[in-house]
């Protein structure tokens, strides 16, 4: 049985549905982009338990954001309008700027979701527990490969995958994607699980290509990375008493008075994304600071073997160039001098590279064969929005592309068109 609301919002009827499992802050950022869009004839979100005491209720939390402000300000700027067309209590469906949207409560397992009953066939897993790719599908507790019990043909997940067995065979239906960068690698007829990675491997990946493009990963020695991240939900409002055999005490102390020295996942999935780095020498590090949303990475690159000594200059046209011709616009630079807020909310960039920041030191060492080797060393500065502008609208890409590409395979190689 296929459920539905009445009429066909402002998609075509025969677009595809999208499920999305999760409504917190990606999830919820997620349907935000899709409603934009208005690619998908009907969105499905499940999330797996009551909120509120009246379906409205679930209705505002989706069009009020206090990072962002209204979704109607969002869509349509200081002209809004109220974009709440419907609530049906009964059926569990709200309309939003004439999208149909159905509310789905009753499992948080995956192999238990509806998607079926609804003509599901593309789900985003925004749960951030599902990220593991060799776990069988009715397993106790779920795994994204529940999803398929249910006749559905692709996920994407929004997070790095996490293999608990490091001895488990990759899955050879699964894949890590960043739009712009290695979209390529992703082919619909073997794929069915795809990653989106995450907000810094997103800006990351973007920020070192053009470095790569440009010198041949064999130039470059070494790499440090340090991302300036806006706080997330998985930190403490107040100092609390960590759970039992917790090892990361710093995420239990109050996000709003503290700077906090956490780890990054980046440095696990780099290699997935640009393999030509996989042997270069990289640390990574994340210093969660007390803002809602706008992050940065301070990227510091050692090039050598290179037959001259860089200028500012030089990089700063490198970045200038790459940008000029990404298509996509998911590489932005900028001499603007921005400050956080500058970039939160906007739409498109991976991420943004502040030029006026640009540091090179050059230097000589010494080879076994008594010869002087130039050696530099960048400093470059990329922004970027971790929640809405940056990670999930270059997400909205990717899953246009997945159904795209399922739908019409003869599309796989072509980029995705907002």
């Amino acid at each position: 049985m296929e459920h539905g609301i009445s009429g066909e919002g402002s998609g075509s009827a025969n677009k595809a549905i999208l499920g999305i499992n999760g409504l917190g802050r990606i999830g919820k950022l997620a349907l935000w982009n899709h409603i934009g869009r208005k690619f998908f004839s009907h969105i499905i979100v499940n999330i797996g338990r009551n909120a509120g005491s009246k379906l409205e209720d679930i209705a505002n939390y989706i069009v009020k954001d206090s990072n962002y402000g209204s979704l109607a300000r969002y869509l349509y700027g200081y002209k809004a309008k109220d974009i709440i067309d419907d609530v049906d209590e009964k059926n569990s469906t709200i309309r939003i700027d004439g999208v149909p949207i159905t509310i789905l409560k009753e499992s948080r397992n995956p192999a238990e979701i509806r998607w079926d009953e609804y003509g599901v066939e593309y789900v985003v897993d925004a749960t951030g527990k599902f990220l593991d790719p060799t776990i069988p599908e009715d397993v106790k507790g779920g795994s994204v490969r529940g999803h398929f019990k249910r006749n559905v043909k692709k996920v994407i997940v929004t997070a790095p995958f996490k293999i608990k067995d490091k001895n488990a065979p990759w899955p050879e239906d699964s894949v890590t994607v960043v739009m712009g960068i290695n979209d390529n690698e992703y082919d619909p007829n073997k794929h069915k699980i795809i990653s989106a990675a995450s907000c810094t491997t997103t800006c990351l990946s973007h920020m070192l290509k053009p470095l790569v493009d440009y010198f041949g990963s064999d130039k470059i020695l070494s790499i440090t990375m340090s991302t300036i991240h806006a706080m997330t939900s998985s930190q403490e409002i107040l100092d609390r008493l960590p759970k039992d055999g917790a090892t990361d005490l710093r995420k239990n102390r109050s996000v709003f008075n503290n700077i906090i020295l956490t780890t990054t996942g980046v440095s696990k999935t780099l290699h997935l994304i640009i393999p030509e780095l996989r042997g270069v020498p990289f640390i990574a590090e994340s210093i969660r600071v007390p803002v809602t949303t706008g992050s940065l990475i301070v990227l510091f690159v050692t090039i050598g073997n290179y037959d001259e000594l860089l200028t500012k200059e030089l990089v700063n046209m490198i970045y200038k160039e790459a940008s000029a011709k990404d298509k996509n616009g998911y590489l932005l630079y900028s001499e603007e001098q921005n400050v956080s807020t500058d970039i939160v909310g906007k739409i498109g960039p991976a991420a943004i590279i502040e030029g006026n920041d640009t540091y090179v030191l050059n230097s000589y060492i010494s080879t076994e064969q008594n010869k002087k080797m130039p050696v530099s060393q960048l400093v470059i500065h990329g922004w970027y929005d971790n929640e809405l502008g940056s990670f999930t609208n270059v997400m909205g890409d990717l899953t246009v592309r997945v159904v795209t590409t399922s739908t019409h395979p003869e599309m796989a190689k072509l980029a995705v068109i907002n």
